[in-house]
């Protein structure tokens, strides 16, 4: 298996993020995605609202990051995305998230799985195909290079 890059996604949250609390199974956060742009070699355009990340952070510093966007191309076709993964707070996320500063890639593991689901013709590729991303927190949210898992 091989990764090719997909696209770089970039989103930003509403701020503060609406905090559930601490429940039975973690605590629970809401972060509203407000806008966005994606770009690649072959789709580009933006994000459209609306959407939001539906966070539940264990006991154990890991996020469980579950996600849900439209994406909109720069020809107007719309794409369904649905992404889950793990964010694990880790010193240099707490320091981002507390200063509204930035983490590097690889800073923590910031991992996700995006579905992409379209009735575009010229996007269905998207419907076939597995993707993985690597995150991590900017000044204004999130930003994710996406890679197209491929044969070989």
């Amino acid at each position: 298996m091989q990764l090719k890059l997909l696209m770089t996604l970039r989103a930003d949250l509403r701020k503060p993020s609406d905090d559930i609390g601490s429940a039975s199974l973690g605590h629970r956060m809401v972060a509203e995605v407000i806008e966005g742009s994606f770009e690649g070699d072959r789709l580009n355009g933006s994000v459209i609202t609306p959407g939001a990340d539906w966070v539940l952070l264990g006991n154990d510093g890991v996020g469980q990051v579950d996600v849900r966007i439209t994406l909109k191309t720069d020809d107007d076709a719309l794409i369904y995305v649905q992404y889950l993964g793990k964010l694990h707070f880790n010193e240099k996320v707490a320091a981002a998230l507390a200063n509204d500063g930035e983490t590097e890639f690889g800073d923590t593991y910031f991992m996700t799985q995006p579905r992409f689901e379209t009735g575009a013709d010229n996007y269905s590729w998207l419907n076939g195909i597995v993707a993985v991303a690597e995150g991590r927190l900017t000044s204004t949210g999130v930003e994710y290079q996406v890679y197209e898992c491929v044969p070989g």
